[in-house]
């Protein structure tokens, strides 16, 4: 069957378009979560989003699974293959297919990349708020499917705060417009049930972002504490202030050297925590924020203060930010990436216990984190070239997930579930719960073909 099916594809797309041989194939095996690693039996790169719905609808009448990707950024196993199925790279819709900069409105296709449109608004004076620290690769389509954030979330919220409206294709080969391009919806919120779905709803191959005024001016702040809980401590004190920050950000004396080793952006290596923040708006409105910032964190306990004095300062406090994943390699050969959440009231008592559990475990975790809404990023780091360290270093992690949960948290902030965290949605959610998510799941997707294996604990099973 699956033969007739892989002839069909064929006839209807063009020679590049459908790969099927092994060593095409082996660069789609797994995201950027290597530790879960599965080949498809094929992909198919569409050019076109009338080829996408033609490739689902034959998907669907040939209980064909498959697996929409964008770049493969994914660090929760999202866009893991199926080895029964097809993986769909959408990489190649690409288009910015408007742009309207009087209604602060931007119509892109789910192959767009996140930074490319603010590139293309920057002209006009906007920008797409949502920053993931993938945002130079990853595409619309997947911070779509994840809901993701980035640094400025804490002020400017997720992905689902900037999207007006999806025409998405559903898995039995249906097209539907959710929302719109305008704020005033009535009716149910079909986008909200969309974004963060992570793939089980179908595929968004058109999606309507708002877009923002970009801000007359930046301050940008770093300071270093001898420890973490200091640098918790300085957040606590600067959202009761009242102050409303873009962005907080902090990371620990590991992730700092790493970092250091790798991008070179000015961290004392010294610290043991260093707190990132940023005021951005209008300029007199900064500028006495500002004011009230210094205030604060010369009380904080933090003994090196400096602020970016212009814009190539402010970028490579940023650079360093955004580049501590990857400088995380040069300090371990493998690493896993968590994102639990907890109440900012649980900062330090929740890296405290990370601690513990780290020396528990005898494996290292660097922390870097959105401090502002409580978004850990602990990163635990193992040697996967010995026997067993992979499976303590996920025992650790999932150990990470279920202290956030306790803590009144959540087992994902931005990340997903994915393949990763669905063995722990039983510690989050009840039973009755989850049957009502396959109940919504099988209502769009009654042959369970749309991203399966993902989200829902091994022995709870899709479709109808």
């Amino acid at each position: 069957m699956f033969t007739d099916f892989v002839d069909e594809l064929s006839k209807m797309l063009a020679g590049d378009q459908l790969l099927t041989a092994k060593s095409e194939l082996i660069p789609y095996e797994s995201d950027g979560l290597t530790a879960f690693k599965a080949l498809p039996r094929a992909v198919v790169l569409p050019e076109q989003q009338s080829e996408v719905v033609d490739i689902v609808q034959l998907c669907h009448r040939y209980s064909v699974p498959f697996v929409a990707r964008g770049s493969g950024t994914s660090l929760s196993g999202g866009s893991l293959p199926n080895t029964d199925g097809i993986v769909i790279g959408l990489n190649r819709l690409n288009r910015i297919l408007s742009l309207d900069a009087e209604q602060r409105i931007a119509v892109v296709e789910s192959g767009v990349i996140n930074k490319n449109v603010s590139d293309a608004a920057h002209p006009y004076g906007l920008y797409y708020a949502p920053d993931p620290s993938s945002q130079a690769v990853c595409t619309i389509g997947g911070n779509v499917a994840f809901n993701s954030g980035g640094a400025h979330c804490l002020k400017y919220g997720m992905t689902s705060n900037h999207v007006m409206g999806i025409k998405a294709v559903l898995p039995d080969g249906n097209l539907v417009e959710l929302g719109g391009s305008s704020l005033e919806n009535v009716g149910p919120d079909l986008v909200g049930l969309f974004v963060g779905s992570e793939g089980l709803f179908g595929i968004a191959l058109e999606i309507t972002l708002r877009l923002l005024p970009i801000p007359e001016t930046y301050r940008t702040v770093l300071a270093a504490y001898p420890s973490m809980e200091l640098a918790g401590d300085a957040v606590a004190a600067v959202v009761a202030s009242g102050l409303l920050p873009g962005a907080m950000e902090i990371m620990d004396n590991l992730t700092v050297r790493a970092v250091e080793e790798s991008v070179k952006a000015g961290y004392p290596i010294d610290a043991g925590a260093v707190l990132i923040v940023e005021l951005e708006g209008e300029a007199s409105a900064v500028e006495e924020e500002f004011r009230d910032l210094q205030e604060i964190i010369s009380k904080s306990g933090a003994y090196n203060v400096r602020s970016a004095r212009d814009e190539t300062e402010r970028n490579l406090i940023w650079k360093g930010r955004k580049g501590a994943f990857g400088a995380l390699g040069k300090i371990s050969p493998a690493y896993i990436v968590q994102d639990g959440v907890v109440p900012r009231n649980q900062l330090g008592a929740a890296l405290a216990e990370i601690d513990s559990l780290s020396q528990e475990y005898g494996v290292r975790v660097a922390n870097v984190f959105h401090a502002g809404d409580g978004n850990l990023h602990p990163n635990v780091l193992f040697d996967n070239r010995e026997d067993g360290m992979l499976e303590k270093a996920e025992a650790l992690a999932s150990e990470i997930v279920k202290m956030c949960v306790r803590r009144g948290g959540a087992i994902t902030g931005e990340h997903g579930v994915g393949m990763e965290k669905r063995h722990l949605m039983t510690d989050m959610f009840s039973d009755q719960d989850i049957n009502q998510m396959l109940k919504l799941t099988n209502e769009f997707d009654p042959k369970g073909i749309a991203n399966s294996g993902k989200m829902f604990p091994a022995d709870r099973v899709r479709g109808i």
